[in-house]
């Protein structure tokens, strides 16, 4: 251990206490031995530094910050330098305000589109995710500052995400939920790791021997600090036993006595602790070596670069007859309200209050486009607006052309839900179509964190998908829309036809005990190409104002070489993609997986010779049988192309290795060879598995626990726990309906919360107290009597 000379020092509380939060956002200090306290706060595309440290919700006003493009727009760049200057910018203003932790980048799998949280992470691609992540912690620790990659792991939906079980095979997991992780951690450095809200088949993330011990620690060799997300530990003891280093925020001394108590009765091994506040105090004594002489970050710098990072993220999804560019001189009409008053980030934790905020319609006038006029068109919330509709069609009538903006509102996508649907609200999709009879000459320009629906874009002449992008969004809208800058983004996730087609369409979200990961492998366009499924627009796919040739080279395991030349007249970047596809007979696999990829930039009439490598893991799989990586001998096809249905040349090599078998040859597994992932059956996903499926329901897992969401109550017969569900969603119920959105996530969040966060978040009662609470719920004998004696003895306990 780095510090055990200092830990000898230490007395037990004193372990235990550096071991949790001092508030929402410190951790402790130890001032008679110099342990000072170090802040943390979230930050994966900006800071949210509170203004006010007793915010204990997280939920009051942030220092300014600069906003960056989220990392869904982030992604569509597949830019590692870019990723990495964004980082070091975060990390810059991180030391100016005094944070040592930045709590980011999030690289969860992108399993759904209606994920709440989407927007927060790179890709529904492992590989992906993980380059741009250690790229982002390479530039936030470049300053001194620790990133914390999150959330692990297969945190892949909002709804009960607090109590649910995420009940995933073992293969599933280490081939598609862990890769980022453990890239972030071997390619990236990364010094602090979150570990997710939900359970992992049956034991919470925070206490998951085999995800702490077993993968992260050991099989990876990771030596840095594991902290819980907030609100997101269960039993402390069982979390430092697995390898958890912080409890985040302070649950007031509560899990601080479970510590000591085991460590006085023999039950936790003093040692295991001392790991774990060896990470902590290493964490803070880095943090204040970086921060003894403050910093200055450069607003003016961050908002150029904030501005280039948008424009590299946009994805041209559709351009018939070179609609874009604009041309110099044509009478534009701008309609829609998100041209005046942008969506530029999501909701929730993640919320960044802006240094600035650049404008779409502000920026394309002062870029000179010729703009008629400018008309809101329809109401974010929905409503039917006639006015609004009748003015803007009049606009569109006396223009040339028409910028439609739409998106999502600001409630669509947050934090602690999940959107219901992938549609746009049906007033703009009326506007759009009420526009478009009197002027065909529509371009859509479209801000929203995650695919959406589109068989509206016959409606439209063009489409710029500029998705989440950051503070600067208007400025590199106007550069984009008028050829100053080129759009060269690709999509780092699919954009499916409609939401039935998804693979976990069946299954997502899980609605009460657990959710289940019944599609196995068949994420994103490893789905859509096994099983050959239409989409709108593909994997890797994105337009540009030039055009691009391949011209084959070397091909080998080691790697594979091309040219890449830029046939147009424009200057621009292509996003080449490296796929495989194994030939081997063996091992069920989907039919390609992503290798490798390389950003170009190229002049007019340029090319350039480019090397993507490979390595073993490029071609291997995880053996349940073995429980190893295995790489099958025989033949892969390697794939090179603009997008996972654009591939332009693709030749076959021979990869050494073992002899190829077949794990999946049973009937039950007959399903999966088919990809035909919505029609898994218990026995099929059983199979997959390898055990029997937990329990789903709630009934069938016997009466309401401490780690039960207070939402169960809608499930109960009546008494305490019904009548608070009632409540809180009748609450809920009125927030939606007078337009509030975020309050109703907010509510959403607390029926979602587990009952033992009533006393580690809020503080209101003791864990005795809840426990007897629940006996009140349960109906058991005597609840109330036992209640009130917990009650008297937190009083008695306060007073001493």
């Amino acid at each position: 251990m780095k510090y055990a000379g200092l830990i000898a020092k230490l007395t037990l509380e004193e372990k235990a206490g550096l071991t949790s939060g001092l508030d929402f956002w410190h951790t402790k200090a130890v001032k008679r031995l110099g342990i000072p306290s170090e802040m943390m706060t979230d930050g994966p595309h900006g800071l949210r530094r509170q203004e006010s440290d007793s915010d204990a919700l997280g939920l009051g006003r942030s220092v300014p910050a600069t906003c960056f493009p989220t990392a869904s727009a982030l992604a569509n760049t597949w830019d590692e330098s870019l990723l990495s200057d964004v980082g070091r910018a975060i990390g810059e203003e991180a030391v100016a305000q005094g944070v040592g932790m930045v709590l980011g980048p999030g690289v969860n799998i992108k399993r759904s589109p209606l994920c709440g949280r989407n927007f927060e992470y790179f890709s529904e691609d492992p590989l992906l995710s993980g380059k741009l992540a250690a790229a982002m912690i390479r530039g936030i620790q470049s300053t001194g500052v620790s990133a914390c990659v999150k959330h692990f792991a297969a945190n892949s939906q909002e709804l009960r995400r607090m109590t649910t079980d995420s009940v995933v095979d073992e293969r599933t997991l280490r081939e598609i939920y862990l890769p980022a992780f453990e890239t972030a951690v071997k390619e990236g450095g990364v010094r602090s790791l979150m570990t997710a809200y939900n359970r992992l088949n049956g034991t919470y993330c925070n206490e998951n021997g085999h995800l702490l011990r077993d993968i992260l620690r050991g099989e990876w060799g990771f030596d840095g600090l594991v902290v819980s997300d907030w609100g997101g530990n269960n039993d402390r003891v069982e979390a430092v036993r697995a390898g958890s280093s912080l409890e985040m925020p302070a649950s007031n001394g509560e899990t601080d006595r479970h510590i000591v108590d085991a460590v006085r009765s023999g039950t936790l091994d003093e040692a295991l602790l001392d790991e774990q506040v060896d990470h902590v105090l290493d964490f803070v004594f880095s943090a204040q070596k970086t921060l003894a002489h403050g910093g200055v970050s450069d607003g003016t710098a961050h908002h150029a670069l904030a501005a280039k990072a948008a424009a590299e993220s946009a994805v041209l999804l559709k351009n018939e007859n070179e609609f874009l560019p604009l041309r110099r001189f044509e009478r534009v009409a701008v309609i829609g309200d998100f041209a005046a008053v942008p969506r530029y980030q999501g909701a929730g934790s993640s919320h960044v209050n802006p240094t600035r905020l650049d404008a779409p319609l502000d920026a394309l006038r002062d870029a000179g486009v010729n703009i008629v006029g400018y008309e809101k068109g329809f109401l974010r919330s929905g409503a039917a607006a006639p006015r609004l509709l009748r003015r803007a069609k009049d606009l569109a009538a006396r223009s040339e052309k028409v910028l439609l903006f739409l998106g999502l509102d600001e409630g669509s996508e947050a934090e602690g839900y999940d959107r219901g649907h992938m549609r746009l609200r049906e007033n703009q999709l009326d506007l759009l179509r009420e526009i478009a009879e009197i002027n065909p000459n529509v371009g859509v320009v479209l801000q929203c964190g995650s695919p959406v629906e589109m068989t509206w874009d016959v409606f439209s002449r063009a489409v710029l998908y500029l998705c989440l992008g950051g503070q600067a969004v208007g400025t590199a809208c106007a550069a984009l829309l008028t050829g100053e800058a080129n759009p060269c983004g690709k999509l780092a996730e699919t954009m499916p036809v409609r939401l039935e087609d998804t693979p976990c369409a069946p299954w997502y979200p899980g609605r009460e005990a657990t959710s289940e990961y019944r599609e196995g492998l068949f994420v994103g366009y490893r789905y859509y190409e096994s099983a050959h499924k239409r989409v709108k627009y593909p994997f890797g796919y994105g337009l540009s104002y030039t055009e691009f040739s391949y011209a084959p080279g070397e091909f080998s395991p080691g790697g594979v070489s091309f040219t890449v030349k830029n046939t147009g007249s424009r200057a621009g970047a292509e996003i080449a993609q490296l796929y495989v596809r194994a030939k081997t007979g063996g091992m069920l696999r989907p039919a390609l997986s992503l290798a490798g990829f390389a950003r170009v930039e190229l002049l007019p009439g340029e090319e350039k010779t480019v090397f993507i490598p490979l390595g073993e893991r490029s071609f291997a799989v995880w053996s349940r049988a073995k429980n190893r990586w295995v790489v099958e001998e025989g033949g892969y096809e390697l794939c090179v192309g603009a997008s996972c249905r654009d591939l332009r040349l693709v030749r076959t090599v021979h990869v050494a290795g073992e002899a190829p078998f077949d794990e999946y040859a049973a009937p039950e597994f007959d399903v999966y060879r088919r990809a035909d992932v919505h029609h898994v059956s218990d026995g099929s996903f059983a199979a997959l598995l390898g055990h029997d499926i937990p329990p789903a329901r709630w009934k069938d897992r016997g009466a309401v626990d401490f780690n039960d969401a207070i939402s169960r109550g809608k499930y109960l017969p009546g008494g305490l726990g019904k009548g608070l569900y009632t409540a809180l969603a009748a609450a809920r119920r009125v927030m939606d309906l007078v337009g509030s959105r975020e309050n109703a996530g907010n509510l959403m969040y607390v029926l979602d919360m587990p009952w033992r966060n009533a006393a580690r978040m809020a503080n209101v009662f003791s864990d005795a107290q809840v426990k007897a609470l629940l006996k009140i719920v349960n109906k058991e004998k005597g609840g109330w009597k036992h209640f009130l004696a917990e009650t008297k003895k937190k009083r008695a306990h306060k007073r001493a």
